[in-house]
């Protein structure tokens, strides 16, 4: 679809997919800063590379597979070079919840974020984000078939790891 097509999509559209592609950021990358810049390369490499979209395919699963291969992309340039301290102060929490619904929801996020990065992407995108299972297919370039697999261990690996047969 070349560029003049896409521009005639209602921006109120796009904005509707930020909300999804900042939360499937974080789910990749579990910090809030660097899922912004995330999402803002996505974007970006998506105006860059406008030409290469084909009208008629789906644009939000084509932006989401352009950030999940951003992602990789990054990651893996990133084990080669060398990190800051991970035992920074400023990463940890300065005073704990009271409320038990905030510590079971961290519970589930903190398993969820155990998740193998397959399982992790997996379960965001069809449970928190409610994608299809044949989009969330075609973001992960796999079968949906692998998608159902995916998900049904993902969920039976974060009831085994919170311990209580329920999420």
């Amino acid at each position: 679809m070349p560029f003049e097509d896409m521009a005639t999509l209602e921006p109120e559209t796009t904005l509707e997919w930020l909300p999804a592609l900042r939360a499937f950021a974080r789910s990749l990358t579990r910090d809030k800063d660097e899922a912004d810049d995330l999402v803002q390369e996505t974007l970006l490499k998506a105006i860059r590379h406008r030409k290469q979209f084909h009208q008629g395919t789906n644009l939000r699963a084509w932006l989401f597979t352009i950030m999940r291969n951003t992602f990789y992309n990054a990651r893996a340039k990133s084990s080669r070079e060398c990190t800051g301290s991970t035992d920074c102060v400023s990463s940890q929490v300065s005073v704990a919840s009271t409320q038990e619904w905030t510590i079971r929801g961290k519970e589930v996020m903190a398993a969820i974020g155990r998740l193998p990065v397959h399982y992790r992407e997996t379960i965001v995108l069809v449970i928190m984000l409610e994608e299809s299972y044949k989009t969330s297919a075609e973001i992960c370039q796999v079968s949906m078939g692998t998608i159902k697999s995916r998900l049904y261990r993902a969920r039976a690996k974060v009831i085994e790891d919170i311990g209580d047969g329920e999420i």
